[in-house]
Protein backbone atom coordinates (compact mmCIF):
# COMPACT_ATOMS: atom_id res chain seq x y z
CA UNK A 1 0.00 0.00 0.00
CA UNK A 2 1.43 3.81 -1.04
CA UNK A 3 0.68 7.16 -0.47
CA UNK A 4 1.86 10.50 -2.26
CA UNK A 5 4.76 12.18 -0.80
CA UNK A 6 4.16 14.18 2.17
CA UNK A 7 2.97 17.72 2.01
CA UNK A 8 5.96 20.49 1.99
CA UNK A 9 7.03 21.16 5.72
CA UNK A 10 5.91 25.16 6.50
CA UNK A 11 5.34 26.52 9.69
CA UNK A 12 1.56 25.76 9.31
CA UNK A 13 2.29 22.12 8.61
CA UNK A 14 4.22 22.01 11.77
CA UNK A 15 1.36 24.03 13.97
CA UNK A 16 -1.32 21.44 11.97
CA UNK A 17 0.37 18.68 13.50
CA UNK A 18 1.61 19.96 16.81
CA UNK A 19 -1.68 21.26 18.41
CA UNK A 20 -3.77 18.43 17.89
CA UNK A 21 -0.08 16.51 20.22
CA UNK A 22 -0.70 19.23 22.05
CA UNK A 23 -4.68 18.65 22.60
CA UNK A 24 -3.81 14.89 23.32
CA UNK A 25 -1.18 15.99 26.32
CA UNK A 26 -2.85 17.85 28.17
CA UNK A 27 -6.11 15.51 28.00
CA UNK A 28 -4.73 13.58 30.63
CA UNK A 29 -3.23 16.03 33.31
CA UNK A 30 -6.87 17.36 33.02
CA UNK A 31 -8.14 14.31 33.54
CA UNK A 32 -5.98 13.21 36.46
CA UNK A 33 -6.96 16.78 38.36
CA UNK A 34 -10.44 16.11 37.69
CA UNK A 35 -9.89 12.95 39.53
CA UNK A 36 -8.10 13.80 42.35
CA UNK A 37 -10.48 16.77 42.93
CA UNK A 38 -13.26 14.04 43.57
CA UNK A 39 -11.39 11.68 45.03
CA UNK A 40 -10.06 14.44 47.44
CA UNK A 41 -13.66 14.79 49.29
CA UNK A 42 -13.62 11.19 50.53
CA UNK A 43 -11.21 12.31 52.80
CA UNK A 44 -7.09 12.61 53.09
CA UNK A 45 -6.81 8.77 53.30
CA UNK A 46 -7.93 8.23 49.50
CA UNK A 47 -6.35 10.77 48.09
CA UNK A 48 -3.26 9.65 49.93
CA UNK A 49 -4.22 5.97 48.49
CA UNK A 50 -4.92 7.54 45.14
CA UNK A 51 -1.18 9.69 45.05
CA UNK A 52 0.49 5.96 45.91
CA UNK A 53 -1.90 3.78 43.56
CA UNK A 54 -1.25 6.53 40.70
CA UNK A 55 2.49 6.97 41.14
CA UNK A 56 2.65 2.93 40.54
CA UNK A 57 0.83 3.45 37.37
CA UNK A 58 2.82 5.79 36.06
CA UNK A 59 5.23 2.98 35.06
CA UNK A 60 2.52 2.29 32.44
CA UNK A 61 2.63 5.62 31.00
CA UNK A 62 6.36 5.71 30.99
CA UNK A 63 6.88 2.19 28.99
CA UNK A 64 3.60 3.74 26.40
CA UNK A 65 5.43 6.69 25.94
CA UNK A 66 8.27 5.27 25.19
CA UNK A 67 6.99 2.68 22.57
CA UNK A 68 5.26 6.00 21.29
CA UNK A 69 8.40 7.77 20.47
CA UNK A 70 10.16 4.92 18.88
CA UNK A 71 7.11 4.03 16.83
CA UNK A 72 6.41 7.98 15.61
CA UNK A 73 10.10 7.91 13.91
CA UNK A 74 10.32 4.72 12.57
CA UNK A 75 6.56 4.83 10.83
CA UNK A 76 7.33 8.17 9.35
CA UNK A 77 10.43 7.18 7.07
CA UNK A 78 8.24 4.72 5.78
CA UNK A 79 5.85 7.10 5.02
CA UNK A 80 8.07 9.63 3.90
CA UNK A 81 9.07 6.96 1.07
CA UNK A 82 5.52 6.60 -0.07
CA UNK A 83 4.91 3.26 2.13
CA UNK A 84 2.23 3.61 3.97
CA UNK A 85 1.39 -0.19 4.31
CA UNK A 86 4.96 -0.62 6.01
CA UNK A 87 4.64 2.52 8.38
CA UNK A 88 1.54 0.90 9.48
CA UNK A 89 3.38 -2.17 10.11
CA UNK A 90 5.72 -0.80 12.67
CA UNK A 91 2.52 -0.07 15.09
CA UNK A 92 1.35 -3.58 14.30
CA UNK A 93 4.44 -5.10 15.87
CA UNK A 94 4.42 -1.70 18.22
CA UNK A 95 0.99 -3.13 19.32
CA UNK A 96 2.11 -6.72 20.31
CA UNK A 97 5.08 -5.29 22.42
CA UNK A 98 2.79 -2.91 23.99
CA UNK A 99 0.22 -5.72 24.38
CA UNK A 100 2.49 -8.13 26.20
CA UNK A 101 4.24 -5.25 27.84
CA UNK A 102 0.98 -4.31 29.40
CA UNK A 103 0.00 -7.96 30.77
CA UNK A 104 3.45 -8.34 32.28
CA UNK A 105 3.26 -5.24 33.85
CA UNK A 106 -0.75 -6.09 34.83
CA UNK A 107 0.59 -9.59 36.14
CA UNK A 108 3.56 -8.21 37.95
CA UNK A 109 1.66 -5.92 39.75
CA UNK A 110 -1.30 -7.98 40.51
CA UNK A 111 1.35 -10.02 42.34
CA UNK A 112 3.48 -7.32 44.29
CA UNK A 113 0.51 -4.73 44.96
CA UNK A 114 0.57 -5.48 48.40
CA UNK A 115 4.78 -5.40 48.93
CA UNK A 116 5.00 -2.36 46.82
CA UNK A 117 2.10 0.11 48.35
CA UNK A 118 3.16 -1.10 52.00
CA UNK A 119 6.75 0.16 51.39
CA UNK A 120 5.22 3.70 49.40
CA UNK A 121 2.89 4.01 52.31
CA UNK A 122 6.09 4.28 54.95
CA UNK A 123 5.29 3.93 58.70
CA UNK A 124 3.34 6.80 59.52
CA UNK A 125 -0.12 7.16 61.80
CA UNK A 126 -2.62 6.31 58.89
CA UNK A 127 0.27 4.20 56.60
CA UNK A 128 -1.89 0.85 57.02
CA UNK A 129 -5.17 1.64 55.96
CA UNK A 130 -3.44 4.21 53.47
CA UNK A 131 -1.44 1.03 51.86
CA UNK A 132 -4.67 -1.33 52.05
CA UNK A 133 -6.49 1.46 50.22
CA UNK A 134 -3.72 1.54 47.78
CA UNK A 135 -3.63 -1.60 47.47
CA UNK A 136 -7.76 -2.28 46.35
CA UNK A 137 -7.37 0.81 43.74
CA UNK A 138 -4.22 -0.76 42.17
CA UNK A 139 -5.30 -4.02 41.54
CA UNK A 140 -8.39 -2.85 39.73
CA UNK A 141 -6.48 0.30 38.28
CA UNK A 142 -3.77 -1.81 36.88
CA UNK A 143 -6.11 -4.41 35.04
CA UNK A 144 -6.11 -1.27 32.41
CA UNK A 145 -2.24 -1.48 32.09
CA UNK A 146 -2.40 -3.42 28.49
CA UNK A 147 -4.78 -0.78 27.03
CA UNK A 148 -2.68 2.25 27.94
CA UNK A 149 0.39 0.65 26.08
CA UNK A 150 -1.75 0.24 22.76
CA UNK A 151 -3.41 3.28 23.12
CA UNK A 152 -0.05 5.40 23.60
CA UNK A 153 1.84 3.28 20.94
CA UNK A 154 -1.35 3.60 18.53
CA UNK A 155 -0.74 7.08 19.32
CA UNK A 156 2.90 6.82 18.15
CA UNK A 157 2.65 4.99 14.43
CA UNK A 158 -0.81 7.30 13.45
CA UNK A 159 1.57 10.40 13.98
CA UNK A 160 4.13 8.59 11.63
CA UNK A 161 1.59 8.82 9.27
CA UNK A 162 0.91 12.19 10.36
CA UNK A 163 -2.22 11.26 11.07
CA UNK A 164 -2.89 13.80 14.45
CA UNK A 165 -6.50 14.44 14.46
CA UNK A 166 -8.12 10.79 15.02
CA UNK A 167 -5.77 9.91 18.02
CA UNK A 168 -6.60 13.97 19.28
CA UNK A 169 -10.64 12.60 18.88
CA UNK A 170 -10.00 9.01 20.64
CA UNK A 171 -8.28 10.13 23.51
CA UNK A 172 -10.40 13.26 24.36
CA UNK A 173 -13.42 11.02 24.32
CA UNK A 174 -12.20 8.53 26.56
CA UNK A 175 -10.89 11.21 29.07
CA UNK A 176 -14.72 12.89 28.69
CA UNK A 177 -16.02 8.88 29.55
CA UNK A 178 -14.18 8.86 32.25
CA UNK A 179 -14.37 11.98 33.92
CA UNK A 180 -17.86 11.73 33.79
CA UNK A 181 -17.76 7.88 35.21
CA UNK A 182 -15.50 8.98 38.26
CA UNK A 183 -17.91 11.31 40.27
CA UNK A 184 -20.66 9.24 39.21
CA UNK A 185 -19.41 5.47 40.59
CA UNK A 186 -17.88 7.31 43.47
CA UNK A 187 -20.82 8.63 45.17
CA UNK A 188 -24.20 7.73 43.86
CA UNK A 189 -23.30 4.53 43.09
CA UNK A 190 -21.40 4.39 46.64
CA UNK A 191 -17.95 2.63 45.07
CA UNK A 192 -15.65 4.88 46.74
CA UNK A 193 -11.99 5.01 45.67
CA UNK A 194 -12.86 1.81 43.75
CA UNK A 195 -14.86 3.69 41.45
CA UNK A 196 -12.39 5.68 40.52
CA UNK A 197 -10.02 2.78 39.29
CA UNK A 198 -13.22 1.37 37.29
CA UNK A 199 -13.61 4.69 35.59
CA UNK A 200 -10.17 4.78 34.51
CA UNK A 201 -10.12 1.16 33.08
CA UNK A 202 -13.29 1.51 31.40
CA UNK A 203 -12.31 4.25 29.31
CA UNK A 204 -8.54 2.96 28.74
CA UNK A 205 -10.17 -0.21 27.63
CA UNK A 206 -12.45 2.06 25.20
CA UNK A 207 -9.21 3.64 24.09
CA UNK A 208 -7.54 1.03 23.47
CA UNK A 209 -10.13 -0.39 21.64
CA UNK A 210 -10.63 2.59 19.27
CA UNK A 211 -6.83 2.34 18.38
CA UNK A 212 -6.89 -1.41 17.84
CA UNK A 213 -10.09 -0.64 15.70
CA UNK A 214 -7.65 1.81 13.46
CA UNK A 215 -5.09 -0.36 13.12
CA UNK A 216 -7.38 -3.14 11.83
CA UNK A 217 -9.08 -0.53 9.60
CA UNK A 218 -5.70 -0.43 7.42
CA UNK A 219 -5.99 -3.92 6.15
CA UNK A 220 -2.11 -5.04 6.58
CA UNK A 221 -0.87 -8.28 7.89
CA UNK A 222 -1.48 -8.45 11.71
CA UNK A 223 1.04 -10.98 13.04
CA UNK A 224 4.55 -10.66 14.35
CA UNK A 225 7.48 -9.90 12.92
CA UNK A 226 10.28 -10.37 14.86
CA UNK A 227 12.64 -8.72 13.33
CA UNK A 228 10.63 -5.54 13.30
CA UNK A 229 10.25 -6.52 16.61
CA UNK A 230 13.90 -6.57 17.66
CA UNK A 231 14.86 -3.62 16.09
CA UNK A 232 11.28 -1.70 18.14
CA UNK A 233 12.85 -3.48 21.20
CA UNK A 234 16.59 -1.79 20.99
CA UNK A 235 15.21 1.22 20.07
CA UNK A 236 12.38 1.21 23.36
CA UNK A 237 16.01 0.31 25.73
CA UNK A 238 17.77 3.33 24.80
CA UNK A 239 14.78 5.38 25.13
CA UNK A 240 14.06 3.58 28.86
CA UNK A 241 17.94 4.76 29.62
CA UNK A 242 17.59 8.08 28.53
CA UNK A 243 14.08 8.20 30.25
CA UNK A 244 15.69 6.85 33.67
CA UNK A 245 19.01 9.63 33.49
CA UNK A 246 15.99 12.21 33.57
CA UNK A 247 13.98 10.63 36.72
CA UNK A 248 17.38 10.44 38.62
CA UNK A 249 18.43 13.96 37.81
CA UNK A 250 14.71 15.71 39.04
CA UNK A 251 14.87 13.11 41.67
CA UNK A 252 18.46 14.34 42.71
CA UNK A 253 17.01 17.92 42.81
CA UNK A 254 14.19 17.17 44.72
CA UNK A 255 16.07 15.69 47.41
CA UNK A 256 18.33 18.50 47.68
CA UNK A 257 15.21 20.97 47.94
CA UNK A 258 14.09 19.25 50.80
CA UNK A 259 17.16 19.49 52.61
CA UNK A 260 17.08 23.20 52.68
CA UNK A 261 13.26 22.88 54.79
CA UNK A 262 10.02 22.88 54.30
CA UNK A 263 9.20 25.92 52.65
CA UNK A 264 12.03 25.25 49.60
CA UNK A 265 10.91 21.89 49.30
CA UNK A 266 7.06 23.49 48.65
CA UNK A 267 7.98 26.22 46.48
CA UNK A 268 10.73 23.42 44.32
CA UNK A 269 7.59 22.00 43.56
CA UNK A 270 5.19 24.53 42.63
CA UNK A 271 8.40 25.42 40.35
CA UNK A 272 8.74 21.98 39.36
CA UNK A 273 4.83 21.45 38.23
CA UNK A 274 4.70 24.53 35.71
CA UNK A 275 7.76 23.39 34.11
CA UNK A 276 6.22 20.10 33.63
CA UNK A 277 2.75 21.95 32.20
CA UNK A 278 5.51 23.93 29.96
CA UNK A 279 7.07 20.61 29.01
CA UNK A 280 4.17 19.01 28.16
CA UNK A 281 3.26 22.57 25.53
CA UNK A 282 6.84 21.94 24.64
CA UNK A 283 6.55 18.38 23.21
CA UNK A 284 3.86 19.24 21.00
CA UNK A 285 6.12 20.75 18.65
CA UNK A 286 9.03 18.26 19.46
CA UNK A 287 5.90 15.28 18.21
CA UNK A 288 5.70 17.44 14.93
CA UNK A 289 9.29 17.40 14.37
CA UNK A 290 9.08 13.66 14.86
CA UNK A 291 6.59 13.12 12.13
CA UNK A 292 8.59 15.52 10.18
CA UNK A 293 11.84 14.20 10.27
CA UNK A 294 11.07 10.91 9.36
CA UNK A 295 8.80 11.62 6.89
CA UNK A 296 11.89 13.63 5.14
CA UNK A 297 14.76 11.09 5.65
CA UNK A 298 12.36 8.05 4.55
CA UNK A 299 11.47 10.48 1.06
CA UNK A 300 15.84 10.38 1.04
CA UNK A 301 15.99 14.09 1.53
CA UNK A 302 18.43 14.95 3.75
CA UNK A 303 18.03 18.91 2.87
CA UNK A 304 15.19 18.97 3.92
CA UNK A 305 14.78 17.46 6.55
CA UNK A 306 17.70 20.15 7.31
CA UNK A 307 15.36 22.36 6.75
CA UNK A 308 12.49 21.20 8.86
CA UNK A 309 14.92 20.86 11.56
CA UNK A 310 15.57 24.78 11.32
CA UNK A 311 12.07 25.90 11.45
CA UNK A 312 11.03 23.56 13.94
CA UNK A 313 14.01 24.88 16.20
CA UNK A 314 12.82 28.02 15.50
CA UNK A 315 9.19 27.09 16.47
CA UNK A 316 10.66 25.56 19.84
CA UNK A 317 12.52 28.94 20.49
CA UNK A 318 9.50 31.57 19.86
CA UNK A 319 7.41 29.06 21.96
CA UNK A 320 9.92 28.70 24.89
CA UNK A 321 10.00 32.53 24.51
CA UNK A 322 6.34 32.54 24.76
CA UNK A 323 5.93 30.56 27.67
CA UNK A 324 9.20 32.85 29.66
CA UNK A 325 7.04 36.02 28.95
CA UNK A 326 4.30 34.07 30.48
CA UNK A 327 5.84 32.73 33.61
CA UNK A 328 7.73 35.82 34.21
CA UNK A 329 4.63 37.88 34.18
CA UNK A 330 2.97 34.92 36.49
CA UNK A 331 5.32 35.41 39.52
CA UNK A 332 3.00 38.08 41.06
CA UNK A 333 -0.50 35.44 40.87
CA UNK A 334 1.14 31.65 40.01
CA UNK A 335 2.63 31.17 43.56
CA UNK A 336 -0.86 32.19 45.13
CA UNK A 337 -2.84 29.67 43.30
CA UNK A 338 -0.71 27.16 45.05
CA UNK A 339 -0.62 28.51 48.40
CA UNK A 340 -1.11 31.38 50.49
CA UNK A 341 2.65 30.50 52.82
CA UNK A 342 4.73 33.56 52.51
CA UNK A 343 8.02 31.59 53.37
CA UNK A 344 6.62 28.99 50.23
CA UNK A 345 5.83 32.52 48.19
CA UNK A 346 9.43 33.85 49.30
CA UNK A 347 11.84 30.55 48.19
CA UNK A 348 9.72 30.41 44.81
CA UNK A 349 10.79 33.94 44.22
CA UNK A 350 14.42 32.69 44.55
CA UNK A 351 13.88 29.98 41.74
CA UNK A 352 11.79 32.07 39.64
CA UNK A 353 14.85 34.32 37.77
CA UNK A 354 16.18 30.72 36.24
CA UNK A 355 12.44 29.70 35.60
CA UNK A 356 12.07 32.24 33.18
CA UNK A 357 15.32 31.90 31.97
CA UNK A 358 16.00 28.45 30.78
CA UNK A 359 12.52 28.38 28.79
CA UNK A 360 13.81 29.72 25.58
CA UNK A 361 16.89 27.06 25.66
CA UNK A 362 14.51 24.56 26.57
CA UNK A 363 11.93 25.13 23.76
CA UNK A 364 14.88 24.60 21.05
CA UNK A 365 16.19 21.46 23.40
CA UNK A 366 12.47 20.11 22.90
CA UNK A 367 12.64 20.72 19.36
CA UNK A 368 15.54 18.69 18.57
CA UNK A 369 14.72 15.99 21.10
CA UNK A 370 12.27 16.02 18.55
CA UNK A 371 14.40 16.52 15.27
CA UNK A 372 16.66 13.25 16.39
CA UNK A 373 14.16 11.03 17.69
CA UNK A 374 12.55 11.36 14.31
CA UNK A 375 15.82 10.83 12.72
CA UNK A 376 16.26 7.56 14.94
CA UNK A 377 19.24 8.85 16.57
CA UNK A 378 18.21 7.21 20.03
CA UNK A 379 21.65 6.23 20.72
CA UNK A 380 22.72 9.99 20.79
CA UNK A 381 20.28 11.04 22.90
CA UNK A 382 20.79 8.13 25.27
CA UNK A 383 24.00 8.88 25.62
CA UNK A 384 23.44 12.89 25.69
CA UNK A 385 21.30 12.51 28.49
CA UNK A 386 24.33 10.55 30.16
CA UNK A 387 26.57 13.13 29.51
CA UNK A 388 24.48 15.62 31.11
CA UNK A 389 23.04 13.76 34.47
CA UNK A 390 27.41 13.35 34.41
CA UNK A 391 27.71 16.87 35.00
CA UNK A 392 24.31 17.57 36.74
CA UNK A 393 24.69 15.41 39.84
CA UNK A 394 27.57 16.71 41.17
CA UNK A 395 26.68 20.10 41.04
CA UNK A 396 23.44 19.70 42.13
CA UNK A 397 24.94 18.12 45.60
CA UNK A 398 27.71 20.92 45.48
CA UNK A 399 24.71 23.42 46.02
CA UNK A 400 23.99 21.68 48.82
CA UNK A 401 27.27 21.39 50.47
CA UNK A 402 27.73 25.06 50.11
CA UNK A 403 24.12 25.97 51.30
CA UNK A 404 23.33 27.76 48.19
CA UNK A 405 19.30 27.10 48.39
CA UNK A 406 16.50 26.61 45.94
CA UNK A 407 18.96 29.36 43.45
CA UNK A 408 21.76 26.59 43.78
CA UNK A 409 19.85 23.90 42.64
CA UNK A 410 17.61 25.60 39.94
CA UNK A 411 21.09 26.96 38.73
CA UNK A 412 21.90 23.21 38.10
CA UNK A 413 18.87 22.67 36.25
CA UNK A 414 19.55 25.21 34.11
CA UNK A 415 22.71 24.09 33.61
CA UNK A 416 21.24 20.78 33.09
CA UNK A 417 19.52 22.22 29.79
CA UNK A 418 22.31 24.35 28.93
CA UNK A 419 24.67 20.98 28.65
CA UNK A 420 21.68 19.13 26.53
CA UNK A 421 21.31 22.59 24.34
CA UNK A 422 25.40 22.39 23.46
CA UNK A 423 25.64 18.76 22.43
CA UNK A 424 22.03 18.90 20.79
CA UNK A 425 23.78 21.80 18.39
CA UNK A 426 26.96 20.44 17.81
CA UNK A 427 25.16 16.96 17.09
CA UNK A 428 22.52 19.10 14.69
CA UNK A 429 25.46 20.97 12.66
CA UNK A 430 27.21 18.06 12.52
CA UNK A 431 24.84 16.70 10.05
CA UNK A 432 25.61 12.44 11.20
CA UNK A 433 22.16 12.31 12.04
CA UNK A 434 20.29 12.53 8.57
CA UNK A 435 20.62 9.59 7.89
CA UNK A 436 18.32 8.84 4.73
CA UNK A 437 16.14 5.70 3.89
CA UNK A 438 13.71 3.53 5.67
CA UNK A 439 16.50 2.29 8.36
CA UNK A 440 17.29 4.21 10.94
Amino acid sequence: MTTTAPTPVTLRRITALALPALVVLAAEPVYVLVDTAVVGHLGRVPLAALAIGGGVMSAAAFLGNVLAYGGTGRAARHFGAGDRGAAVAEGVQATWLALAGGVLLAAFVQIFAGPITRALAGNGPDSAVIAAESETWLRVAILGAPFILIALSGQGWMRGIQETRKPMYIVMGANLLSAALVPLLVYPLGLGLVGSAIANVAAQAVSGVFFIRALLAEKVPLGPDFGRLRRQLSTSRDLIVRGVAFQVCFLSAATVAARFGAASLAAHQIGLQLWMFCAFALDAVAIAAQALIGADLGASDAERARATARKVGWMGVVSGGALALVIGVGVFFLPGLFTSDQAVHEQAYVLWPWFVAMMPAAGLVFALDGVFIGAGDITFLRNQIVLAATGFLPLIWLAYLLDLGLAGVWAGLTLFIAIRLVTLLLRLRGGRWAVTGTAA
